[in-house]
């Protein structure tokens, strides 16, 4: 949400997600966030056979291979654990409606997600991406940690027009770069140039891997609002459409529907878990909805 410049420092950000985010969480979730952050912060710990319901990412082919058996590995928790957010901030990002841009719904999102873990003694870190991978900011915790990040995302500059981004290169930059398994966010709304979805499987192989997209109604809806310039939010490119005909603003939405449809696919081809955030959508319901979610799918498991 577009607020005055006073209200977006890193200290009233972190105290209004406190109150109007965290605290509700708190409330809805009873402090249990094991259906949101459940399968991260593990070690190797021991091999068995196979079980129906077992998670089949955790079958060790080698030993499977050898024994003609199906054997799984299991794990342990650590008591702190590091979760990673990578961060598409490229120019797509920045739209939006008056109320909220998807660059803002961005940073209340890894903020509050920040938070919740490093209040725990956990620690987060961050790759920035904007036309290519920037910055990497160390794993660290505490709540001064979660305003330094908040912080860096603010100062982190609207780019100009440029190329289709290409998420290749910040997934990958967490396939090589991380090396422990633990929880990885993946934050953006997905606007990229093909060939990313074999790097997200060998990510979600290794790690945790939540996918958080976001996405702005208008994206996938054209209002009736008469002639209007469109332009393209990555290359600047500009196209004049009249809204008024219905039969364009229809396969607008078909187009929408058709993304929205390969999209899916790739995350579930990847079996990624998915937090869809839209920029009018409440943060906290948003939140509750995918951690229910995650729990009834581990009861049918």
């Amino acid at each position: 949400m577009n607020t005055p410049t006073a209200a977006r420092t890193p200290e009233r950000i972190l105290q209004r997600l406190d109150w109007q985010v965290i605290r509700r969480l708190d409330g809805l979730l009873q402090g249990d966030y094991r259906t949101l952050f459940y399968g991260y912060g593990v070690d190797f710990a021991d091999l068995r056979e196979y079980q129906p319901g077992d998670d089949v990412r955790y079958i060790d082919w080698n030993v499977t291979a050898r024994l003609a058996t199906p054997y799984v590995r299991q794990y342990v928790e650590d008591r702190e654990v590091t979760a990673w957010f990578l961060l598409d901030l490229s120019p797509s990002m920045d739209f939006g409606s008056v109320q909220s841009q998807k660059r803002a719904v961005l940073i209340d999102c890894v903020a509050t997600l920040a938070r919740l873990l490093t209040r725990h003694g956990n620690r987060v870190g961050a790759i920035f991406y904007g036309s290519r991978v920037e910055r990497t900011i160390p794993a660290r915790s505490g709540r001064l940690h979660v305003l330094r990040l908040i912080n860096d995302l603010l100062k982190q500059p609207q780019l100009p027009r440029a190329p289709f981004t290409d998420l290749r290169p910040l997934v990958e930059a967490g396939l090589h770069g991380i090396r422990r398994r633990t929880l990885v966010f993946i934050v953006s709304d997905f606007i990229s140039a093909p060939g990313w979805d074999q790097a997200l499987r060998l990510l979600n192989q290794r790690h945790e891997v939540i996918a958080i997209r976001l996405w702005d109604p208008r994206e996938m809806e054209l209002p009736d609002a008469g002639p209007l310039i469109l332009e393209d939010a990555e290359t600047g490119e500009q196209l004049y459409v009249d809204t008024r005909d219905k039969t364009f603003r229809k396969r607008f939405e078909e187009e929408g529907r058709r993304r929205e449809a390969a999209l899916q696919e790739t995350f579930k081809r990847a079996g990624v878990d998915v937090l869809t955030l839209s920029t009018d959508e409440d943060l906290v319901r948003a939140i509750v909805r995918f951690a229910t979610l995650r729990q009834q799918r581990r009861k049918h498991a």
